[in-house]
């Protein structure tokens, strides 16, 4: 009798362990799982379609994070991932939801690597939806934290994509890392898909750049800016953008933007757990910017695409050909010892250096020539001739629709040899694949060369024999009475940020005889463009970038684009000149309004001012393409529009700072006294909180009506330091007739209340002492933000 007991005791034990080990949908506070078991999901929603918990990284040895993946994918696909960027130990590491209600992820030495935030909020549980969602829930059921307001590369059904939230590619096929692509809603409210890679960034989807955005189907007048998903594979965007999936019905699905730069759509196939494509953004890959890197060309072959190097340029990294290609020669700037070479249907997208149509090929050679940073010209006749000389080679490609030819800029004396190499395909039936060939001209072995140049030689009769029909056709039956076309829609693209000469703008101002301001990086006049365009042209002084430098950073900053940044519109580097030409705004600047006016700037513009300022600022530090310090915010550079829309004028070449820099070390103060941050006299590394630091300064100025800078500078009064000290002061003891006080007399007490305390605490915030105390313009933007729509009008303060 005792064996039968004792075995009736162990399975009762074992069914009890067995009952505990089973994964649920939904967890109280207090709950852990070691990495050790991550072959036993943390949470799996009750539907059972997701799983949630350490998930071990695909090519990794001992490396895991903490995911959400489908559970019947037979690649157990991963739809989201806390800490892609910051994989942990496959010892030691854990996750817990603790009993302060903070999901906690941390590695084996016990260092946080990531956490929901939730610590000291009323969460009670955690659960893991069947939607995919996982989400903490306070006692009454309202979400505290969800994973669909952080996506990685994955949009689920009703996963709304919204203003301010990006979705990024993975770096590598297979791996988690994030990489270079990534889908979000740009500042025309337009959805887009960008490279963000190591040297350029640029939008490639809508794919038809030389479309306006309604020609594209899209409008840029909803700002909803949203995006979902739904179960029946409907993809509804606020621009009007909207696709179905070929298998449109019920189903499983996910949305994903790819490491290969394309947003696809998946359906899963429940009888043997494959993804089947249901719909992709870009049937030819070779639209994906960046794929092939600089000087690279991109050939799109049926259902793959093809990488190879320029004539004369090799591979930069086998495994890598987002790293493009360099040169196998080197040249000087000598125009007499510069040739070309014709690339047929080749052409490259962006960084044109100017535009000429009605032009002849050997004109745009010298046009080509007469410029150092000229590395070619895309050269083709619709017509008439048209000529685009690029200063940088990315995002080439071959098409056999391009009606052209690119002429690559070599040196004289570069023999043949170097200009074509053998070449072995990597070619797979995966279309998402690259396939990747070694660097030639044509992406051919040696022993299709002759076949090459024979189709090649087919091919150009053909298309010669198509142009003299065109030609034909357009004298013969449109005459010279030609609509829009294409190529003016790409003049007009890049005639937005173009090169001039030292001449056409000395034309275009009149020999520099209207200023119209002037800051410690130089002078500014007023021009008009041939096209009526009103300008500001800037004369840089003491100016020591090199020529390419100079390139590389104006490159940058004619991309950006903001409703709160004046809109550079071209520049000049001819021998010792340097100069900018901006967008000009008729109207008057922030510094005469405010302090200089008879008319008063009422309580609503004021507040409309200071948030349109934090918004620019906040763009410039966290959503440029590269980290962009100002390091001179004043009054005197806030540019304001008709409606009292604030542009932030003369930003840019102060500095450009990659991200993940700690600071920037400059050797010598730049700004205005009384704006500038304590760490420019301490000699500290310069970071975004100087433009912090100046913008707490002005908005105190906007508050009061009065220079700060100047009222403050007597050592007698305590300087800026000792007033905020009061400011503090009034609004911890909530001192009404203190705080009152502060405001401007000439708004006569019209003012809304808790958008001036807002304004003081943020600007006591930003002019603290210790920059690491300071809060970010992001911050700064959502603080405003909350009080930015007030119905009521600002009333007489009465208490």
């Amino acid at each position: 009798m005792k064996k039968p007991f004792l075995f009736i005791i162990l399975q009762f034990f074992c069914i009890l362990l067995g009952s505990k080990a089973q994964p649920q949908s939904i967890l109280t506070k207090g709950s852990s799982q070691q990495v050790e078991h991550y072959d036993q999901p943390f949470l799996v929603s009750q539907n059972g379609t997701f799983s949630c918990g350490f998930y071990p990284d695909p090519v990794g040895i001992n490396v895991f994070y903490f995911s959400i993946w489908f559970t019947n994918s037979i690649d157990k696909a991963v739809a989201w991932t806390a800490n892609r960027d910051s994989p942990v130990n496959g010892h030691g590491s854990k996750i817990k939801f603790g009993h302060d209600g903070n999901l906690v992820l941390r590695d084996v030495n016990g260092s946080e690597v990531w956490s929901t935030s939730t610590g000291g909020s009323s969460a009670s549980t955690i659960s893991l939806l069947d939607s995919g969602n996982l989400v903490i829930n306070d006692r009454k059921g309202n979400i505290l934290w969800q994973s669909f307001d952080s996506p990685t590369d994955t949009l689920l059904p009703y996963q709304r994509l919204t203003k301010g939230k990006r979705v990024v590619s993975a770096l590598v096929k297979g791996e988690i890392g994030s990489g270079y692509y990534s889908l979000y809603f740009d500042n025309d409210n337009v959805l887009r898909l960008m490279y963000d890679g190591p040297v350029i960034s640029s939008t490639y989807w809508p794919n038809n750049a030389l479309n306006s955005v309604f020609q594209n189907g899209r409008t840029s007048y909803n700002s909803t800016r949203i995006a979902v998903l739904d179960r029946l594979g409907q993809f509804i965007s606020s621009d009007g953008f909207s696709i179905s999936a070929s298998d449109l019905g019920l189903g499983i699905r996910r949305l994903r933007v790819d490491y290969d730069g394309n947003f696809r759509m998946y359906s899963l196939n429940m009888s043997n757990g494959s993804w089947v494509v249901s719909w992709e953004a870009l049937p030819e890959l070779c639209q994906v910017h960046g794929l092939c890197g600089e000087n690279g060309i991109c050939d799109y072959l049926g259902d793959q695409i093809k990488c190879s190097c320029l004539p004369g340029y090799e591979i930069n990294n086998p495994n890598n050909w987002n790293e493009g290609c360099r040169p196998k020669f080197s040249y000087s700037c000598n125009k007499i010892q510069s040739r070309f070479v014709q690339i047929p249907q080749v052409d490259f997208y962006g960084f044109d250096l100017g535009y000429k149509d009605k032009i002849s090929y050997d004109d745009c050679v010298q046009l080509c020539l007469q410029n150092c940073t000229c590395a070619g010209f895309s050269y083709r006749l619709t017509g008439t001739g048209v000529c685009y000389p690029k200063g940088t080679l990315f995002n080439g490609y071959r098409s056999p629709n391009f009606p052209g030819s690119f002429y690559l800029r070599l040196p004289t004396d570069s023999n043949d040899s170097i200009l074509s190499t053998s070449s072995k395909l990597d070619c797979t039936n995966n279309r998402s694949d690259i396939f990747l060939g070694s660097p030639s001209m044509f992406g051919a072995s040696q022993s299709n060369t002759k076949w090459t140049y024979m189709f090649t030689f087919i091919g150009f009769l053909g298309a010669l024999e198509i142009l003299f029909l065109v030609i034909g056709w357009w004298y013969l039956f449109r005459g010279r009475d030609v609509p829009q076309s294409v190529e003016e829609g790409y003049k007009m693209i890049s005639y937005q940020f173009r090169q001039f000469t030292y001449e056409e703008l000395k034309d275009v101002t009149g020999k520099f005889k209207e200023e119209i301001g002037r800051g410690y990086t130089g002078v500014v006049y007023r021009g008009v463009l041939d096209d009526k365009r009103v300008v500001a042209v800037k004369k840089l002084i003491d100016f020591s970038q090199g020529e390419e430098e100079f390139w590389a950073e104006v490159s940058v900053i004619g991309r950006i684009n903001h409703i709160n940044l004046v809109r550079m519109w071209g520049f000049c580097s001819e021998r010792r000149h340097r100069l900018l030409v901006y967008e000009h705004l008729e109207n008057q600047s922030l510094d005469k309004l405010l302090f200089e006016n008879e008319r008063t700037l009422q309580w609503r513009e004021r507040f409309k001012i200071a948030f349109g300022i934090a918004k620019g600022l906040a763009y410039l530090h966290h959503e440029c393409l590269e980290w962009i310090i100002h390091c001179d915010v004043k009054p005197e550079n806030i540019l304001l529009t008709r409606d009292f829309e604030p542009k932030i004028a003369d930003f840019g070449l102060v500095k450009l700072t990659k991200r993940g820099e700690a600071g920037l070390n400059i050797s010598q103060m730049r700004g205005t006294m009384g704006y500038m941050a304590p760490e420019w006299v301490l000699n500290l590394p310069i970071t975004s909180k100087v433009d912090v630091y100046s913008y707490g300064v002005v908005l105190i100025e906007i508050i009061m009506g009065i220079r700060v800078t100047t009222s403050l500078s007597d050592d007698t009064k305590g300087g800026i330091q000792s007033f905020v000290s009061e400011v503090r002061h009034f609004l911890q003891c909530n001192d009404e007739p203190e705080i009152t006080g502060l405001v401007d007399p000439k708004l006569r007490g019209q003012f809304d209340w808790e958008q001036l305390i807002t304004m003081l605490r943020v600007a006591t915030s930003c002019v603290e002492e210790e920059r690491n105390r300071r809060p970010t313009m992001d911050e700064v933007v959502k603080d405003l933000m909350a009080f930015e729509e007030r119905d009521d009008e600002p009333s007489s303060s009465s208490w």
